[in-house]
């Protein structure tokens, strides 16, 4: 075991190792593979390529160089090109601050069976007069910077349980396709966050259809992920016990505190390390080949085909951006 390794315990680093491929004696190896590999984006800014911050897009992507360093550059590229989201990325920033307190996310102090953390979201909560989905969007990747910190859970992962219970149709109305995109590219594309399992409970109608409109920009491997239990909770307690979870979603323990979480991320004052502004982005390519092995400095330029890692750009329609998934007329 390494040094790397020193935050798991005996059966995570079993996990890992069946599970994830990891293995200890290539750690080093793999994790400089794709620091390697970053001269190959020279559009894109790399502000951490440190050992601990890689190590964690690998096991997100089951050691597949490849597939790690896409994740790293899609994380970095998604910060790039979504400036306004990421200046002042902190818990006392007054949006993120209130969807805190009205539990976006709420984190459960209870792990599942498989060592997963448990987020749930209690949809109806949303005050649209006091901050927006993006708000939301924001705090969510916040706490998520906050938790993946922990080994343990880059590992093991998260479950997320959303509850659309008086979710109401004005609410799901100010939905955007673009908002909902927003998310998806920020939660499935761009972060190295292992998700076990997506459960709505209590769903109306409309968030049928919300999921019909999203569907076809979600992963195979997202899509079975999702459950939809309705209002069907033995359903959910087969997969996530019902001793862990708090009487709003028919557990044992008491009605979950909003503001749990909140006083965890306000106490402690986190925030993002760095703030996302252009100048943070501006790296040479000898600031990049700092970091490179010397084998890479001799290929630099066919470690991958130059662009390979672009994604297309994405041309979005004014109806795309402006008109909502759900009309009230």
């Amino acid at each position: 075991m390494t040094h790397l390794q020193a935050g798991l315990s005996p059966e995570t680093l079993e996990k890992a190792k069946v599970e994830l491929k990891e293995n200890p004696d290539t750690l080093h190896q793999d994790i400089q593979e794709v620091r390697d590999m970053i001269i190959t984006r020279p559009d894109i800014g790399f502000l951490r390529t440190d050992d601990p911050f890689i190590l964690r897009f690998l096991r997100a992507r089951k050691f597949n160089h490849f597939e790690a360093f896409r994740l790293l550059a899609q994380y970095f590229e998604y910060r790039q090109q979504n400036l306004d989201m990421f200046k002042n990325l902190k818990a006392t920033d007054p949006g993120i601050k209130q969807a805190l307190k009205d539990g976006f996310p709420g984190v459960l102090s209870n792990l599942d069976r498989y060592g997963r953390k448990i987020l749930v979201l209690f949809a109806a909560n949303w005050d649209q007069s006091r901050y927006t989905f993006v708000d939301i969007l924001r705090a969510i990747l916040l706490s998520l910077e906050a938790m993946i910190e922990d080994p343990e859970l880059q590992v093991n992962g998260f479950v997320l349980i959303i509850d659309w219970s008086n979710f109401t149709f004005k609410q799901a109305s100010k939905l955007t396709p673009s908002m909902l995109r927003l998310a998806i590219e920020g939660l499935q594309d761009s972060f190295p966050a292992r998700f076990g399992g997506i459960h709505f409970v209590n769903q109306p109608w409309y968030i049928h259809a919300l999921y019909t409109v999203i569907r076809p920009f979600l992963k195979d491997k997202t899509r079975k992920r999702i459950f939809m239990h309705g209002n069907n909770l033995n359903s959910l307690h087969q997969l996530i016990l019902p001793e862990i979870l708090p009487s709003e979603l028919g557990g044992m323990l008491p009605p979950y505190d909003m503001g749990t979480w909140a006083r965890t991320l306000l106490d402690h004052a986190y925030d993002e390390e760095t703030d996302y502004c252009p100048e943070s982005y501006t790296l040479s390519v000898k600031d990049l080949e700092k970091d490179l092995s010397p084998k890479t400095m001799k290929r630099s330029q066919s470690v991958v085909e130059p662009g390979v890692l672009k994604r297309p750009e994405k041309v979005k329609s004014e109806e795309e951006n402006m008109q909502p998934l759900l009309s009230l007329d």
